[in-house]
């Protein structure tokens, strides 16, 4: 046998250099296609996903800092700004310095932001469907990948 077929024999881990065991592009493929899925599920709202996600927080929780509220999407404030200047635009949110503290800046809902959950009331039972899963899988799946989420932070820190 030549050398260089001797070479050429698969390494044991080769098998997980196989795009399709890659955990990164499982959730990266999904990721992308959930993203999709929202896309036509938002248009009638005026809003993109990343805007929707802003609002979700929001109708949870109130009025609630910038940088609460990127820590809550884990999004920095050079991604959060133009964010919540597009949406103010909108009328959808309002931004005002903290009389305790200029520095802080708050993001409150305006009426028509407030209005609008009414009609993103449609929102999560079409993903529901979409997704072909009962409510108990997608809550499991749900816990399971922020579980994930929090492991994987922890091992990049």
């Amino acid at each position: 046998m030549p050398s260089s077929q001797a070479n050429t024999a698969p390494h044991p881990a080769a098998q997980w250099l196989a795009l399709d065991r890659q955990l990164c592009f499982a959730l990266y493929s999904a990721s992308l296609a959930m993203t999709k899925l929202y896309k036509p599920l938002l248009a009638p709202l005026g809003l993109t996903y990343p805007q929707y996600l802003v609002m979700l927080v929001l109708w949870e929780h109130g009025a609630t800092g910038v940088s609460a509220l990127g820590d809550r999407l884990h999004l920095d404030s050079g991604t959060l700004t133009p964010l919540l200047k597009r949406l103010e635009a909108q009328a959808l949110v309002r931004r005002t310095r903290s009389r305790d503290d200029e520095r802080r800046v708050e993001v409150t809902l305006t009426e028509a932001g407030q209005a609008l959950r009414e009609k993103a009331l449609a929102v999560p039972p079409a993903v529901a469907c979409a997704t072909q899963c009962e409510l108990t899988e997608i809550s499991q799946l749900t816990q399971r990948l922020s579980a994930l989420r929090s492991q994987l932070s922890q091992a990049a820190a």
